[in-house]
């Protein structure tokens, strides 16, 4: 199962240099680099928001994930994770009358892949346009897929490179229980992520030039 969460930038330091602080960690810990990753999200309006009048329209999240490279994933908030192959893009653009693409709400999280033992890391800066807007750490733990069942060890190993900034359980775990993680959970999760770092970047924050 997996964990995505945002780390906050170290003080005084760029996003860039906070990424290199953590691959620093992850290497002294003993990981080793396995290649890259990329996540990506567009933004999509539903008809109802371009000009119903009384009617609030749906966001739609078109997302794709380099680990799963012959998959598309369509995903609305608090709804439905719609897992289709990659030809999906294609219909989106012949709905353009039902959706809308917001393009300038694009955001990505790309970045350096590592493996420790029975771990798998994924730190990434994530970006808006030409600008970093934050840091992305997924955590999976390989050989079990019932979250109830390593959370704790997910934690104790994020604690090891991530100190005070593990992040609590996800809400997706909560409806779980006891059944089998999916990849739709960790686009979830993204999701989530991403638009909280977008909601952070509407807000003025002090210390950040």
């Amino acid at each position: 199962c997996h964990s995505v969460s945002q780390v906050p930038v170290a003080e005084g330091k760029s996003v860039q240099q906070t990424v290199e602080l953590l691959a620093r960690r992850l290497e002294a810990l003993g990981a080793d680099k396995q290649g890259t990753f990329g996540v990506d999200c567009e933004t999509y309006h539903t008809a109802a928001a371009l000009g119903t009048q009384g009617q609030t329209g749906k966001l739609m999240y078109v997302m794709h994930n380099s680990e799963y490279p012959l998959s598309c994933f369509a995903l609305f908030e608090n709804g439905p994770c719609l897992v289709a192959d990659a030809n999906f893009d294609t219909l989106m653009v012949k709905l353009k009358g039902f959706f809308q693409n917001a393009k300038a709400n694009k955001i990505e999280s790309r970045g350096t892949r590592y493996q420790y033992c029975d771990f798998l890391v994924k730190l990434g800066t994530v970006t808006m346009g030409p600008s970093a807007r934050g840091i992305s750490v997924e955590v999976e733990y390989c050989p079990c897929v019932i979250p109830n069942d390593c959370w704790n060890l997910l934690m104790e190993f994020m604690q090891s490179f991530m100190g005070s900034h593990v992040p609590g359980i996800p809400s997706v775990f909560g409806s779980r229980h006891d059944s089998a993680y999916s990849p739709g959970d960790t686009m979830v999760q993204y999701m989530e992520l991403f638009n909280k770092i977008r909601k952070q970047q509407q807000v003025p924050v002090a210390g950040i030039r």
